[in-house]
């Protein structure tokens, strides 16, 4: 069975970004994927620093992200949109998963695998500018990213209470993650 993890880089209450990712995994869960969906918050980890790696090792909870994305054949992955860009959460998050412990391939994280990725936000773009550069850095580690990817703009407008109500909404977003639970199957045979 195809196994896809899904999360938002934000840890945010209310977060618009696990909203949308929460309606992409039903997409792939109906599509037949079996899909995790993990909260970056149960997953907390220091500044990615070589000198403290060298030192320390690989911390904890950065170790267990780590082997959630290798146990994994594809992610469906939402981003806010920080000035044009991911958040610092997110992108240390794939730093650290992206060093290599004694035994596993360069990149073995990522290499491989596929990536559906979409952004929510309360403005007129809905994080698109994120997307561009979420897809660059998937890409040059070795994770093929689906062409479609959502930029859900107003997304307060779209949800109540935390969830996503606007039927067309959720069928873009039902399509993505079945898309990419469907790429990743027929990577992973």
């Amino acid at each position: 069975m195809t196994k896809i993890l899904a999360f938002a880089g934000s840890t945010r209450k209310g977060s618009f970004n696990q909203a949308i990712i929460n309606v992409a995994a039903e997409g792939a869960r109906e599509a037949g994927a079996e899909v995790t969906v993990i909260d970056l918050a149960d997953f907390q980890m220091p500044l990615f620093n070589e000198d403290e790696e060298a030192e320390f090792g690989m911390p904890e909870k950065a170790q267990a992200f780590k082997e959630l994305l290798m146990s994994h054949d594809g992610f469906l992955i939402a981003s806010p949109e920080y000035n044009s860009s991911y958040p610092a959460l997110l992108k240390n998050a794939i730093d650290w998963a992206s060093r290599m412990s004694e035994g596993e391939k360069p990149l073995q994280a990522y290499r491989g695998k596929v990536a559906g990725i979409m952004a929510a936000s309360a403005g007129g773009l809905g994080g698109m500018r994120v997307l561009v550069v979420l897809r660059m850095l998937l890409e040059n580690l070795g994770t093929m990213v689906l062409p479609n990817q959502k930029a859900i703009a107003k997304v307060n407008t779209l949800m109540e209470e935390g969830v996503i109500t606007d039927e067309k909404t959720i069928k873009q977003l039902k399509n993505l993650g079945k898309e990419t639970a469907e790429l990743a199957g027929k990577i992973a045979k």
